[in-house]
């Protein structure tokens, strides 16, 4: 069964389908980091679509448009020396951003989920069918994730982790360790690139509940 992983260079749920048995591919426009790049597409995702008769799709779009967390830049206002795009500028980003996340969610593979933070999704579109947080996968911190799922079932919680608590009691995932011992947020260029990738306990998760669900829907069509 042919899995597609878009919008994914760091291969950890392409990794994760084919330690399951799966014909997964991960695809980006960036060269993969996961170590194996013979299961790397990199190309638009949408040739990559187009390639192969995909049983199932997971997609994990740029949520630089998408998220809430930068709202104060679509105000109209100077521009930035640092690049970053502002108001109308950045409105139409957006714009763009919506219009790739519904392509892909209308696109022509039967099962399809797709994972971003919380942002304008939810009221541009629908609501997400679940929010997860990686410290009921295995990790312990806290980062809110929204699942928008076609012919997918929610995934069940797999070990729960504490997660960490700030001194103002609030739950903190940027600036620490994982209990891995991997940086979560490291003060870098790659910092946004660090932390939009998914973590191994998800990964697995996905796998395995969605893999053998896939696999199960199949063998009774």
């Amino acid at each position: 069964m042919k899995i597609l992983i878009g919008c994914e260079e760091s291969q950890e749920v392409c990794k994760a389908f084919r330690a399951k048995g799966f014909e997964a591919y991960s695809c980006d426009l960036q060269e993969c980091s996961g170590g194996n790049p013979e299961w790397h597409l990199q190309m638009d995702v949408f040739e990559a679509i187009s390639l192969k008769k995909w049983d199932a799709a997971i997609f994990f779009p740029d949520c630089t448009y998408l998220t809430v967390t930068a709202n104060k830049w679509y105000k109209d206002q100077p521009a930035r020396k640092s690049g970053v795009l502002v108001g109308a500028e950045r409105m139409a980003a957006r714009e763009k951003a919506v219009q790739f996340f519904m392509s892909l969610y209308n696109c022509n593979v039967p099962i399809i989920a797709i994972e971003n933070p919380i942002g304008v999704m939810s009221t541009r579109f629908r609501r997400p069918d679940q929010i997860i947080q990686p410290y009921n996968f295995g990790h312990d911190i806290s980062k809110q994730t929204c699942l928008w799922l076609k012919g997918l079932p929610l995934l069940n919680n797999t070990e729960y982790f504490e997660p960490r608590i700030t001194t103002e009691g609030k739950k903190r995932w940027g600036n620490q360790t994982d209990k891995d011992g991997s940086d979560i947020t490291p003060n870098i260029p790659e910092r946004a690139k660090l932390r939009s990738k998914t973590r191994k306990g998800i990964a697995t998760a996905m796998a395995q509940q969605w893999g053998d669900y896939i696999e199960r829907k199949l063998k009774s069509n």
